[in-house]
Formats: C-alpha cells, structure tokens, sequence
C-alpha cells in the first residue's frame, strides 16, 4: 500500500504542524489515518502501526454510561478486538451512575453489546495497585484496576469527542482516568490531594494530573501499547454522560499512532481543519476548558511529541 503523507492546513492554531516525509524529520512520529470508518479499516490501521499486540492482550475503550449512545459499537470493533484475542478491560467510575459498582458496570457493557464480542473485565473489581511515576509534578503514583497487571499489552482504543471536563476525550484520557481504579480517578482528579474526594483543584492542575497518570500507564507498558482513535460521533460530551449532547459536526476518520500526544493532537488539529461550521461546538468545548494544555504538558514529561506526519491510507 502506497502511504502518502499531507501537511494540514492549520492557519491560526498556533499548533505545531504535521511534518512532509523526507524533509529531515525522520524520528516525527507518525499518525495513520483512514477518512472512512469501517471494520476492516480498523484492522488495517492496527496493521500499519507494524506492532504486533503479543501475549495477553487489554482492549481499552468505553463500554459507555446506561443511557448514552455515542460509544464505539461492538459491531464496530468486534474483528479488531478478536484479530487480537484481547480481552475488553475497564475499571469503576467515581462519579456514581451506572457503572460506579461491578455488577452493574458488567450489565452496562452487556446491554451495550461488549460481552458478546469479547471477555469483559472490571480490572478493579478485585481491588487497585500502584504504578510508578516519574517526574510528575501533582501525582506520585498511578492507582491503576489490580487486574491490569494480568495483561501483557495494551490496545488503547478510545472514541475521540469532547469532554465536559478536559475539554476532549482521546487516548490520554483513555489510559489514564480509563485505567485508573475508581479511587485512582479521584486521585488524578484532585490533582493528587486524595482518593476519596475529586477535590477542587486548578484546571489546568487537574489536566496536568491526566497527563501524568498516562505517562505512569506508558512506562510500565513499554513498547507493548499502541493507540487507535476512532472521530466519529462527535459529541461535545464524553461517553460516561448519559444524556450527551448529539453531535454537531460529521465524523472525521479513524487514526492511530504508536505515540499518544501526537494521536491526540493529530485528531484535534483536524477538527479545526474541518470544513465543517459545526466544529465550533467541539473547538468551544476544547478550549473553554483549556484542553491542549493537556498536551503540552505531556510533551513536556515525555509522554510523546505534537509534531507528528500525517499518514492517509485510504
């Protein structure tokens, strides 16, 4: 398959800007991307990051709050999930609803589909443990689901779309408050203050938090994760709402990468690129909360690299 990269135009973002192969830049890292969103493009794209997920294999993603609609449908990524034999891993929300409780998180992902595809596992339903941080400036630590531990690589496969707090979900949400044990989400919350209350830190303390916790997921993995972002269903809300708003822009493609802050930034950068006028409820959402601060904040504890080259496969 011929791989043709395309530099994006991205006047008055300020951001940095994907990279023209053969231009001194070999060491950018790339992000694949099929505009059409399908089953076999999944596994096409999972194929092109050339890592193979070995071993016993954690799919992270979303089962999706009871009540919600914009989660990554089983159908979707049912032969993806299998090519990998993964297993659907999760852990319990903090904030109450219904998937706070084990049992009612595996009945969520039951009427959502998931337990038909594949082993679905509440990585916290046996209890938490910890994985080193270094570095971090709020967090000490990454209070992780005690179950995670079982695995031997991970598949981040998140829905990017907004997100009432940190402005957009992607794949460092997903790995850091999505892996993180329902105490450990209130840990990344209050910005490392405590694991029985969210607290009230500063926004930009709580983005910051996100981006540690990642960093914490990342090291202990190794070069055994990799990341595959679906842009559809652009909500400005996150699949743990239960009343999302319905989206206003149309859907964008799916992405991957082997590095996390360039997926992310890649799938923010073309929703500004988009021509499409209902991209300003997402841009509001994003930046009203101050949402790439995420970013930079993690590209500057090594998470991964906001510049990146822009790979189309389709």
């Amino acid at each position: 398959m011929l791989l043709s990269a395309v530099l994006l135009p991205l006047a008055g973002t300020g951001c940095a800007q994907a990279q023209q192969k053969g231009d001194g830049n070999e060491n950018v890292p790339k992000v694949y991307m099929f505009k059409e969103i399908s089953s076999p493009n999944l596994v096409k794209i999972y194929e092109a990051l050339g890592r193979e997920a070995k071993g016993k294999v954690a799919v992270k993603l979303s089962t999706g709050e009871p009540g919600g609609h914009n989660f990554l449908q089983p159908a979707l990524i049912k032969e993806l999930v299998q090519k990998v034999d993964g297993t659907i891993v999760e852990c319990n929300t903090a904030y109450g609803g219904g998937r706070a409780k084990t049992a009612d998180h595996l009945k969520a992902a039951e009427d959502h589909g998931f337990t038909a595809i594949a082993p679905v596992v509440i990585m916290d339903a046996e209890g938490e443990t910890e994985l080193p941080l270094k570095g971090g400036k709020h967090l000490k630590k990454d209070i992780v689901g005690k179950d995670y531990l079982n695995y031997d690589f991970t598949v981040v496969l998140s829905h990017f779309k907004g997100h009432a707090m940190g402005g957009f979900g992607g794949a460092i949400k997903n790995m850091s408050i999505g892996i993180a044990s329902s105490n450990g989400k209130r840990y990344i919350h209050s910005a490392g203050a405590s694991t029985s209350s969210w607290g009230n830190p500063a926004q930009d303390d709580f983005l910051e938090s996100m981006a540690e916790a990642a960093k914490a997921v990342a090291d202990h993995c190794g070069d055994n994760i990799l990341y595959i972002s679906v842009a559809n269903n652009l909500s400005v809300d996150c699949d743990c709402d239960s009343s999302p708003e319905d989206p206003k822009m149309g859907d964008i493609g799916i992405l991957a990468s082997l590095d996390p802050v360039a997926l992310d930034k890649a799938c923010t950068d073309l929703v500004r690129a988009s021509e499409d006028h209902g991209k300003i409820h997402l841009i509001e959402r994003i930046d009203s909360r101050h949402g790439m601060h995420t970013l930079d904040h993690a590209e500057a504890i090594g998470l991964g690299s906001q510049q990146y080259e822009l790979v189309k496969l389709d």
